[in-house]
């Protein structure tokens, strides 16, 4: 099933209007496509690499750092950047986004000085923190009544190994870091985004493993909720500085990354209405003093029909095309907000779109139910997206897209080669 051909692309350039991006993957890419799309603009990235998803684009200008580069450089050509823009005749104050934990933290740290210069959607530092760590979210979820895993945690404080308590959680448990920026500073072997771990004996190698590498912080041990890919939910949403939601909806996982790095990305998905989920991620949003971009993970857990929150990344998340592509473009509300700075109605997808990253006979191949598989395949016959295919660019750029479609195809062939019921 081909790639639905782009929409016309309509949009004039609005000079009130600049971003400037943080990192260089697809998610990134994703951000400078819906700018583009709306507001006819051309974004600025930053990044150490300048790799496929953002190379070659006519959407967008690149600023390569070096694999080299530190925080303080990334920083440092962040202030450059910013100045350059400013001291343009009728130069504006650009959007500033990131969509990787560590990012948006660095962003945090620096929020005074880059504050300056750029609109910042970021959450408060004390929300910031809570939120961004797993075990955490997990009790703010239990004080307003939002199910999640059944979950226990261990502290690597000091870099000192925890001891690990027997566990009433059933085997196998999910085991993974609580905040990923601290996670993402240790290296070691057979690190994995996220571990299934089948018995007591596992565990305790993890963390010796964990113990070695100097990791000093929490790990979550969560109980294994049952269902594979397709029981997962992404749910993206918005809230602007007045604390109103003004961008939210969702989709249903189809199939999900299973590289040891990128496990748990959505890599294909279908718009779709999730009324109670909807209902509790604004609960939570509300409950936590949330501000800017937000991306909640879900399982429906088949054993009671309870969707289960698994976490909220601060940031708007690596497969956020599906908004836009549905009808809710990504930009517009932090347009709205922080540039604008006017009230907007909730925005919402208005139609049913299939987003993959991956070729239709692939995907097929891990859609098991034949129910779900025939949905599937008509409202991807209607309309089926990848964000990286941009009828705008160039040549190198559709070759591009086709070769990583084609990699996706031996990623799984060698880490995922056959659909399991419970997704490892």
């Amino acid at each position: 099933m081909p790639d639905t051909p782009p929409r016309p692309y309509t949009a004039v350039s609005t000079p009130e209007v600049d971003l400037v991006l943080l990192g260089g993957d697809i998610g990134i890419y994703a951000l400078a496509r819906a700018f583009h799309e709306k507001y006819g603009i051309t974004s600025t990235v930053v990044t150490r690499k300048v790799a496929g998803p953002v190379a070659d684009s006519s959407i967008l200008t690149t600023v390569e750092l070096g694999m080299a580069a530190s925080e303080e450089d990334m920083v440092a050509a962040l202030l450059q950047v910013g100045r350059d823009k400013a001291a343009r005749p009728g130069g504006t104050r650009p959007v500033l986004l990131a969509n990787a934990d560590f990012l948006v933290a660095l962003l945090a740290a620096h929020r005074d000085e880059l504050g300056e210069l750029f609109h910042l959607p970021l959450l408060d530092d004390d929300v910031l923190e809570a939120v961004a760590d797993k075990a955490t979210f997990s009790q703010m979820c239990s004080e307003i009544g939002v199910a999640t895993p059944r979950t226990v945690v261990l502290d690597f404080e000091g870099g000192t190994a925890p001891e690990v308590p027997e566990l009433d959680l059933g085997w196998p448990v999910v085991a993974k870091a609580s905040r990923s920026s601290a996670y993402n500073a240790v290296s070691f072997p057979g690190k994995r985004k996220v571990f299934e771990i089948a018995d007591r004996a596992q565990l305790l190698d993890l963390v010796g493993r964990l113990t070695e590498a100097g990791y000093q912080d929490r790990f979550v041990v969560q109980e294994m909720i049952p269902g594979d890919d397709t029981a997962m939910l992404s749910v993206t949403a918005y809230v602007d500085t007045q604390g109103r939601v003004t961008l939210l909806g969702g989709a249903q996982v189809l199939l999900e990354e299973h590289t040891p790095g990128a496990l748990g990305n959505p890599a294909a998905m279908f718009t779709t209405d999730l009324p109670e989920v909807f209902e509790q991620s604004v609960r939570f949003l509300h409950h936590s003093g949330y501000r800017g971009y937000a991306n909640f993970d879900v399982k429906i857990d088949p054993r009671d029909g309870v969707g289960k929150f698994f976490e909220v990344n601060p940031r708007i998340g690596r497969n956020n095309y599906y908004m836009t592509a549905a009808g809710a473009n990504v930009a517009l509300p932090v347009v709205a907000d922080l540039v604008e700075q006017r009230e907007m109605e909730r925005l919402v997808p208005r139609e049913e779109i299939l987003y993959s990253i991956v070729p239709w006979p692939l995907l097929r191949r891990y859609i098991i139910d034949p129910d779900l598989r025939t949905r599937v395949r008509e409202i991807g016959k209607r309309r089926t997206v990848h964000p990286l295919a941009y009828g705008v660019e160039g040549a190198r750029r559709r070759f591009y897209v086709l070769a990583a479609k084609m990699n996706q195809v031996k990623k799984f062939l060698q880490h995922y080669p056959r659909p399991s019921a419970d997704g490892f």
